[in-house]
């Protein structure tokens, strides 16, 4: 019998030692907040990293709780996976979810204060990439006292930071699970991420990237972002099987008012978007998607790449994933096969699109399970 986690509390760590980012900026000190699940072993060799995607956050698994201490209905986004008797099961694991740098969730990103001039960053913040992330969650792992992950995962751009980890601190990191990800964007990918962007830049509340001195936020653009971006992350057979081509009810004036229950759909997904998320954030995010490539200083020669990394892995795709499709996580296991690295890799059949790896879907649980549960501690 499985269970989750329960009420949750989210703790921050603040460091004073200046953080080189890969851009040439310098960031003078920063704050990260995390999540923790499960207890930290005598040994410390029980700790998973979980790595967020393009729009996660530190609250991987329960509930907040109100002001009485109640439980909300904030749930953490990966909370199907996470508990006592799941796959990462906390009565084995020390599970901790992170917010990135850059992010809008606690940690220092664009709208923190910037100690320069005592506003918000705003546009000065600096682009961060995902050797970024795993340089600051290599930092949290000393203030955890954590000397090597027993496992990094993720999905998608959490993914690529779980491959990321092999290579920045190959001796940190025992295993990796790298699930519906890339070894990089496809130009297609790229592509979509940019017109993303630009709804954002293009936003008159947007400001240059200021607009918390305004007052204001580039809701537009960023619901817009959200929808385009949400398209990508469902497969066509889901979309047709939940929506077809319904007409809402009352339908039917020849306007363009919302009249298909996809179209209701997608801007209620924009809507909820825009109203918790930063736009400058998700500049960022989407971002370092784009620079991503491990092989760049390879001369795109994959396996040279990842020739460095010690872990184990596992890699997961879905078949119905068309913007991180199967071939994308095949050329990772080619590489690390051609290398004679150790490799396990799976691919599920899913219905959910790229959205996939978020969903509760027996065989791809069993999987992780099955995986986690051969890690030694």
């Amino acid at each position: 019998m499985s269970s989750g986690v329960g009420i949750v509390s989210a703790q921050c760590a603040h460091f004073t030692q200046p953080l080189e980012l890969k851009g040439g900026s310098v960031l003078p000190a920063f704050d990260l907040v995390y999540e923790t699940y499960g207890m930290l072993n005598a040994a410390k060799s029980n700790a998973i990293l979980v790595c967020h995607a393009l729009s996660g956050h530190h609250h991987v698994a329960g509930r907040t709780a109100d002001e009485f201490g109640k439980p909300t209905a904030n749930v953490g986004w990966w909370d199907n996976i996470v508990g006592s008797g799941r796959p990462l099961d906390t009565d084995r694991f020390y599970i901790v979810g992170v917010n990135n740098l850059g992010g809008c969730h606690g940690s220092t990103g664009p709208a923190s204060p910037n100690p320069a001039t005592g506003k918000p960053w705003g546009a000065d913040f600096p682009v961060v990439t995902v050797e970024d992330w795993v340089a600051s969650q290599a930092r949290l792992a000393d203030h955890l006292g954590i000397d090597a992950w027993a496992a990094v995962m993720g999905g998608s751009l959490g993914g690529m930071q779980a491959l990321q980890w092999t290579l920045s601190f190959p001796e940190r990191v025992r295993h990796s699970l790298v699930i519906a990800a890339a070894p990089k964007l496809s130009a297609e990918n790229i592509a979509f991420n940019d017109v993303a962007r630009q709804a954002i830049l293009s936003d008159p509340e947007f400001h240059g990237g200021h607009f918390y001195e305004h007052g204001v936020r580039p809701v537009s653009g960023l619901r817009l972002a959200r929808m385009l971006g949400h398209i990508t992350y469902l497969s066509d057979d889901q979309m047709a099987e939940k929506f077809g081509r319904r007409l809402r009810v009352g339908a039917g004036s020849y306007s363009f008012d919302v009249e298909f229950e996809i179209e209701s759909y997608l801007r209620y997904q924009g809507d909820k978007f825009a109203g918790v998320f930063d736009a400058n954030t998700y500049l960022r995010m989407t971002k370092a998607l784009d620079y991503f490539d491990p092989a760049q200083d390879y001369e795109d020669d994959l396996a040279r790449a990842l020739a460095r990394a010690k872990s184990e892995f596992l890699v997961i795709a879905f078949s119905t994933d068309w913007r991180f499709s199967p071939d994308r996580s095949r050329e990772i296991v080619h590489a690390l096969v051609h290398n004679g690295q150790a490799v396990a890799y799976a691919e599920i059949n899913s219905a959910h699109g790229h959205d996939s790896f978020l969903m509760n879907e027996p065989h791809y649980h069993a999987v992780v399970d099955a995986y986690l549960k051969r890690v030694k501690l």
